[in-house]
């Protein structure tokens, strides 16, 4: 088996048909399987996903762990790449798994990502954060690009990704990390000296309008991660505080279209991550409980 597309779904039955249709619509060169894993849906997901030829397993919600189960998928699997995508996110064209491929003819390539777009009707705050790290050019990360590229050198998104097997068995997603396990991944390959690309061609529809105290307590978390990984650095700070700056005056101009609720809205949303990430980062400064207040995915349990 040349290629396994690994699904992850809890809940999703409006989602999983989009999903589903759209992988096995791809126009690829070679045979694929698909992989679902349900972590304990309560809905209608499991019985949507049987009606289609994947291969199902399903795991108790409280064995649900960001880098575990991306690893489980892996090991159920039997392809040479490994293409997560998940359930609620839906490739925008037929070409977009070969489009991912594409990228592995060159072999010094360990692992791709592609573009996320904003669903229909998604706030101004997903819109403009998602055109600032999915943009419409290639990139490809490596030593050479790493100063230029700032934080964005170290991201990846397993929503929407393929890796070659052999990078996932000689790094895999850390066991320890409740969250941001893309992220980890990304930096074990690059700290090998191989090379990441983002192909906006292998575009899907993803997004989620998340309140400010949600972003908060996500950002810091990603503030955390950031942290433990070691990727706080001159450069990485600031890149961030160049995009942030960029973000906040492109939601300024438009209120010249009249859009003051939806910029106010988006202006709050932005404070709430930038809080989020600055209390991240300096989380040694805060009481344990406070941490696991703020922490969004347990990260201080």
């Amino acid at each position: 088996m040349e290629i396994s597309v690994l699904v992850l779904a809890k809940n999703e039955e409006h989602n999983v048909p989009k999903c589903l249709d759209a992988i096995y619509s791809q126009r690829v060169n070679s045979d694929f399987e698909v992989v679902f894993i349900d972590s304990g849906s309560s809905d209608r997901t499991v019985e949507i996903a049987r009606q289609y030829p994947v291969q199902f397993h399903q795991i108790p919600p409280e064995e649900f762990h960001h880098s575990r189960t991306r690893n489980l998928a892996a090991s159920l699997s039997h392809g040479k790449y490994l293409v997560y995508l998940a359930a609620d996110a839906f490739p925008a064209t037929p070409n977009w798994l070969q489009a991912l491929l594409n990228n592995f003819e060159d072999d010094h390539v360990m692992a791709v990502y592609g573009r996320h777009l904003p669903k229909h009707g998604s706030s101004m705050e997903r819109q403009h954060a998602l055109s600032t790290l999915y943009g419409p050019d290639r990139i490809v990360k490596n030593l050479q690009t790493r100063d230029e590229l700032g934080y964005r050198y170290y991201h990846f998104s397993t929503v929407n990704a393929a890796i070659r097997r052999e990078a996932w068995e000689a790094t895999r997603f850390p066991d320890n990390l409740r969250f941001g396990e893309d992220t980890a991944i990304a930096k074990r390959m690059l700290d090998r000296e191989w090379a990441i690309v983002y192909e906006p061609d292998a575009a899907v529809y993803h997004s989620h309008d998340y309140p400010a105290h949600v972003l908060l307590r996500r950002y810091f978390d990603i503030g955390v991660v950031f942290d433990r990984l070691g990727i706080w650095n001159s450069k990485t700070k600031s890149s961030i505080r160049n995009d942030g700056l960029v973000k906040v005056l492109s939601k300024f101009a438009a209120l010249r279209h009249g859009n003051i609720w939806s910029v106010g809205q988006a202006l709050w949303n932005d404070a709430a991550k930038a809080s989020g990430l600055v209390l991240g980062r300096n989380e040694r400064l805060l009481p344990l409980f406070v941490k696991r207040r703020l922490s969004a995915f347990k990260l201080f349990e």
